[in-house]
């Protein structure tokens, strides 16, 4: 029986007192050179005898592509161990394979033995890796127990392999293993192992293809006197048989000798693997079988089995890798497969995965920011483009720069730091290029160069049909007009290409004033930035009042200057509108002040509510309203960002973000769609437009409000031409304006 592993080869290294760090490394190295899968580091049995985990840690460090296979006796505290192998797992970013032997010194026997404490142990390990299900670490049997332990999570589903005989441990390997590892080739006793291990694996609903069988062996070359020994081509006739009737799918060779590793590596695998070829049906090597534990999260209506083998990586729901994917930056979600595209036809093979499933919702994702929560679904499909993350410099002479999708604001800063180049980008380094870059892009540089679109030159991007284009201003211009405020509608853009603007050092401000008479303070703030020169650009969060505390201005200020006369001139109007609690001024530069997001993956869970708007100028009755709405408690987070400026100097209809003459942009969050609701509705009288990004309602008048009626009809016409059926429909959709002649209905 042959159970569809693709065939791996291994070496098995000595790692007792009399072996130097330098020969641990060495043979290392040599297992890597000479193209092995995998290095197996064992527990030892002497106390003298290195410990495996740290030797592998040592050998990590020098090999790059080498799986390591860490031994251990489950008499060592398996919680410690699944926290230790994880932490190696994450720095080798996935290349750590656990193997675990049954402990001879657990008390009792049968059931109650060494193979019932090395299950606990297993289910120890099992636990403190499962992140996907959220809080502490619980496990409560005879042997071991957790009240209550922080989990680790590993890079990857990390395989644990259990070694050895007997009828209860060949059960345990059927029931929760990953692969069973025996010494020896003995095929009598293979044969009636797989029967037991088939048994138990189908006992408690796996499929026996779970389950990776190995085999370790020692041989030499040269005279034959028994298996594995002779010739490269006597070793292949021993071999065929455990791989085409046992199913053995990993061969590891346990040797000191570098001429035989080498010609085991060299010789005996590729002709080994070209026997086999020949020996079992063509396609013999099954695709992936997932565990059943990975299976019992699959979602409803989606074709997991069908998922584009093409893709830089699938995450299902029990995936490791879902923990951190799953969710946005202020939002959780739960969606039922994420596929991960590093090319365009990674792009187009994902897309059209996600046609075959009408009725799923499909989400897109450039970096997992998504303040409005619309970059990740519940049930659904997201198409993840976070790998499409290159930044390049095309022209020196121009400034002109590719950027993928998937790189973050913060390492575009960083890249074009050495030109004195930048590119207005937000206020968090975190978001994602695609995201922004398709809707508007709201920066601290703003007023002086503009928003992030309006340094686009050009788009790379994949169609609802599949075709990939290129847009410009000369070629498909009317998408390449409609993608600048409103691209989520028309495709997944993959690439784009932008002019950088000249930014050497920048001030940046961060002012925390007093704000007791708050409709004075919001008056007097919009109006030194209003009267204020281009090279200002400000942004101001008002949080409410704690405690009966008085209310606090926080204001964000960046100067697009270095001179201190210059700098002075432009805060002190700032500064003297009220008292100030504290400040913090610096000359730095543009990408030290967007340095400032975290790498670590999102976990929330929430569901921000956020709401948008545009305002041309803040009146004093808009001053009111905004204060009211602030002192009732019923938002968390209130923040103007200023505009106008070389926003204003492109015409409303160059691009489809058409609100040009608004000066403010306006942001309100809070916990619930009715209470931040009834807020909004004291201060929409004043507000005209919004700005989609940090909107999060899907009610259909938003995308009157969103766009003016010309500029709606016109997306509308051009929604017909390059998406009819709405395949994207996740991001303030359009309905073709075929659905609403004149094209002005939402």
């Amino acid at each position: 029986m042959n159970y569809g592993h693709r065939l791996r080869f291994g070496l098995r290294l000595t790692t007792d007192a009399d072996r130097g760090p330098g020969q641990l490394i060495q043979a290392a190295g040599l297992a890597e050179q000479l193209g092995l899968d995998l290095l197996v580091i064992p527990a030892g049995t002497a106390g003298d005898d290195l410990e495996a985990s740290t030797v592998a840690a040592w050998i990590a460090g020098a090999t790059v592509s080498l799986g390591l296979t860490v031994e251990a006796q489950p008499t060592l505290q398996p919680a410690m161990l699944a926290r230790s192998v994880a932490s190696l797992d994450r720095l080798t970013e996935g290349r750590v394979e656990l193997a675990l032997h049954a402990d001879p010194a657990a008390a009792g026997s049968g059931t109650a033995g060494p193979d019932a404490a090395l299950g606990e142990a297993i289910a120890v390990v099992r636990e403190l890796w499962n992140v996907l299900d959220r809080g502490l670490g619980r496990f409560t049997g005879r042997f071991h127990r957790l009240a209550g332990a922080q989990k680790a999570a590993p890079a990857h589903d990390v395989p644990i392999v259990v070694d050895g005989q007997g009828q209860d441990l060949l059960r345990l390997v059927g029931q929760q293993a990953d692969e069973w590892s025996t010494v020896g080739c003995d095929s009598a006793a293979l044969a009636r192992g797989n029967r037991v291990v088939d048994e138990a694996a189908r006992g408690v609903g796996r499929d026996p293809r779970e389950i990776r069988r190995r085999v370790t062996i020692r041989g030499g070359f040269g005279e034959r006197t028994g298996r594995f020994t002779g010739t490269a081509a006597d070793w292949v006739n021993d071999l065929l048989p455990l791989v085409v009737e046992h199913g053995a799918g990993t061969i590891v060779l346990d040797t000191d000798e570098r001429d035989v590793a080498a010609g085991f590596a060299t010789e005996v695998a590729p002709a080994l693997r070209a026997a086999v070829d020949a020996a079992l049906p063509r396609g013999w090597p099954s695709a992936r079988v997932r565990r059943s534990a990975v299976v019992a999260r699959r979602r409803p209506g989606i074709d997991y089995e069908g998922a584009p083998p093409e893709m830089a990586e699938v995450v299902e729901p029990g995936d490791p890798a879902y923990a951190r994917l799953r969710s946005g930056y202020l939002r959780g979600g739960a969606p039922g497969i994420i596929l991960r595209a590093a090319t365009n036809e990674q792009v187009t093979q994902a897309l059209a995965f996600a046609r075959r499933h009408p009725g799923v919702p499909l989400s897109r994702r450039s970096a997992g920011h998504g303040v409005s929560g619309r970059s990740t679904n519940d049930g659904g499909i997201v198409i993840d483009v976070s790998l499409m993350n290159a930044i390049e410099v095309l022209d020196k002479r121009t400034r002109r720069v590719r950027i993928g999708p998937g790189a973050r604001w913060a390492e575009v800063a960083a890249a074009l730091e050495p030109y004195g180049w930048a590119l207005s980008s937000g206020d968090y380094g975190g978001v994602g290029v695609g995201g922004l870059a398709t809707a508007g892009g709201i920066g601290y540089l703003a007023r002086g160069h503009g928003l992030t679109i309006d340094r686009l030159r050009a788009v790379e991007m994949v169609l609802a049909d599949g075709s990939v284009v290129r847009a410009d201003d000369s070629e498909n211009s009317d998408l390449f007009w409609a993608v600048r405020g409103a691209g989520a509608n028309f495709g997944i853009v993959t690439a784009f290409e932008f002019e950088a603007d000249d930014v050497s050092a920048v001030a940046f401000a961060q002012l925390t004033q007093d704000a007791s008479d708050l409709e004075r303070y919001l008056v007097e703030w919009a109006r030194v930035v209003e009267d204020s020169p281009r090279d200002l650009t400000s942004f101001l969060i008002v949080p409410p009042p704690r405690g009966g505390g008085p209310a606090l201005a926080l204001s964000r200020t960046m100067v697009d200057a270095a001179d201190r006369e210059t700098v002075l001139a432009r805060l002190e109007p700032l500064a003297a509108i009220s008292a100030m609690y504290a400040q913090d001024v610096v000359v730095t530069s543009y990408a030290a002040v967007m340095d400032n997001a975290s790498h670590d993956a999102p976990v929330s869970h929430g569901e921000p509510v956020s709401r948008s708007g545009l305002l041309r100028h803040l009146t004093p009755q808009f001053a009111a309203a905004a204060a009211r709405v602030i002192r009732s408690g019923a938002i968390g987070w209130f923040q103007l960002r200023s505009l106008g400026g070389a926003v204003a100097d492109v015409p409303s209809d160059a691009t489809a973000y058409a609100h040009r003459d608004a000066n403010f942009s306006l942001v309100v969050m809070g916990g619930a769609d009715e209470v931040v609701d009834k807020a909004w509705a004291q201060l929409s009288p004043f507000l005209d437009g919004l700005y989609i990004s940090f909107e999060s309602s899907l009610r259909p008048e938003r995308i009157a409000e969103a766009w003016p009626p010309q500029t709606l009809s016109r997306l509308r016409e051009l929604k017909t031409v390059y998406d009819p059926e709405g395949v994207f429909g996740d991001n303030f959709a359009l309905t073709p304006s075929t659905n609403h002649p004149g094209g002005s209905n939402p």
